[in-house]
């Protein structure tokens, strides 16, 4: 079960934290990553953390503004997100991959979370 929270409302340029926990007690064996979907667009990948090397891969839309982490030891990821444009505005999902290899496509993704809505505003 994922569950993810943080989203909010927030002026262009800022920064938001959005946090996933997890249940379950092969959360190391996951690897973790962030999708969203914006108004009329379909869901997309943006972010995932290895479960073996704790590796990241981001789409290039947020790479070097986003930053991915993780915590074994809470069951928790996070994503951080700096320098916020308005063309982030989405529904922010959470999603678990057991073993993952790093494919980005939503179908080879395990487990997701409910959403957490970031709006950017301009």
């Amino acid at each position: 079960q994922l569950q993810a929270s943080g989203g909010g409302l927030v002026q262009a340029g800022g920064s938001l934290r959005l946090s996933c926990a997890t249940s379950g007690r092969t959360f190391s064996s996951y690897s973790m990553g962030w999708f969203r979907r914006s108004p009329g667009k379909e869901r997309e990948f943006v972010a995932q953390m290895f479960w073996r090397s704790n590796g990241t891969d981001y789409a290039d839309s947020v790479k070097g503004r986003f930053t991915m982490s993780r915590n074994n030891a809470n069951n928790a990821v996070y994503l951080q997100m700096n320098s916020l444009k308005p063309e982030d505005t989405a529904v922010y999902y959470c999603a678990a991959d057991f073993n993952g290899v790093g494919y980005r496509e939503m179908m080879s993704w395990d487990y997701w979370g409910q959403g957490t809505l970031v709006t950017v505003s301009s």
